[in-house]
C-alpha cells in the first residue's frame, strides 16, 4: 500500500511538470485568429498590446507552483493550491477574452487558447492530488 501511494505521488509530480511545460509552450503558440486585422495572438502579443500579456502572469504563477510542488513542505502545498487556482480563474478569464466576439466579429479560436485552459485544469488537479497526501507519508 505505501510502495503505491509513493508511486502515485510521484507520478503527480510528474504530471503537474508535464502540466507546466504545456502551460508554458501554449503562451508562444497562437490564440486566437482575428479576421479583422488578420492576425494571430499569442499569449504574449496582441495588436497595439489590447489585451496585454497575459503570459507574463500565467508563467510566474507556474513557475512558483512549480517551487511550491517540489519542495516537501505542507504550508507550500497549500499556498501552490491558492496560486494554481488564481493561475485558472485567470486563464478561464483570458479564454472568455481572446474568445469573445466583438462588433460581430468572432475570432477564430486556436489550439494555444485550448491547451492553455487544460494546462491550468490539470495543474489545479494534480496540486490537489499532492497536497492530500504528506510528503513523509509517502515517502519522500
Amino acid at each position: 500500500m505505501a510502495k503505491k501511494l509513493v508511486y502515485m505521488f510521484i507520478i503527480a509530480r510528474v504530471l503537474g511538470i508535464i502540466a507546466i511545460l504545456l502551460l508554458i509552450i501554449s503562451c508562444f503558440m497562437p490564440w486566437a485568429y482575428y479576421p479583422d486585422v488578420k492576425e494571430y495572438f499569442t499569449g504574449f502579443y496582441s495588436a497595439a498590446n489590447k489585451y496585454g500579456k497575459p503570459a507574463k502572469f500565467l508563467l510566474s504563477v507556474a513557475f512558483i507552483s512549480l517551487v511550491c510542488q517540489l519542495v516537501p513542505k505542507m504550508f507550500l502545498k497549500r499556498m501552490n493550491i491558492f496560486l494554481v487556482s488564481l493561475n485558472l480563474a485567470y486563464g478561464i478569464r483570458n479564454y472568455i477574452l481572446y474568445a469573445a466576439c466583438y462588433r460581430g466579429i468572432c475570432p477564430e479560436k486556436q489550439t494555444g487558447l485550448y491547451l492553455m485552459l487544460y494546462s491550468s485544469i490539470l495543474l489545479l488537479v494534480v496540486s490537489i492530488i499532492t497536497s492530500t497526501v504528506k510528503g513523509k507519508k509517502a515517502g519522500l
